[in-house]
């Protein structure tokens, strides 16, 4: 693949991923300031919620070029990499960031999302909607 095309899905996958980081950050706040949930189950629940946006989004408009088979069997290859990944990696960063070094857990979302983004994509564009 060109360095132009990469460069252009990447641009893409940014695109759906503000859109996921606004949709993570509203159940974030929802949970955890609303519902009083605990940061951390919050954040596993919002995370999710960004995840399932954002898969449908990639599929839809990401990597469109490459949608061939099942949808849902790569919602779950999706789910179970990128997915997972994502909670894993925002509920420990989370834990150090607000945890131990008391940062407000909206600011240390952001910086989780932002840590966790490139992976994600490498992952997707390479296993999740491998060419």
């Amino acid at each position: 693949m060109s360095a132009a095309r990469t460069g252009i899905r990447w641009l893409k996958f940014n695109a759906v991923g503000a859109g996921g980081i606004v949709v993570q950050l509203a159940a974030l706040t929802l949970m955890k300031s609303g519902l009083r949930l605990n940061y951390l189950a919050a954040t596993a629940l919002a995370v999710e919620a960004a995840v399932i946006h954002n898969y449908f989004w990639h599929e839809q408009f990401t990597w469109a070029d490459r949608a061939s088979g099942s949808t849902w069997a790569r919602f779950a290859k999706f789910n179970l990499t990128t997915g997972l990944f994502s909670v894993v990696g925002n509920l420990l960063l989370m834990k150090l960031l607000v945890g131990e070094a008391h940062l407000n857990y909206f600011v240390a979302n952001i910086l989780t999302i932002a840590t966790c983004s490139i992976v994600n994509f490498l992952v997707s564009d390479r296993f999740v909607f491998e060419a």
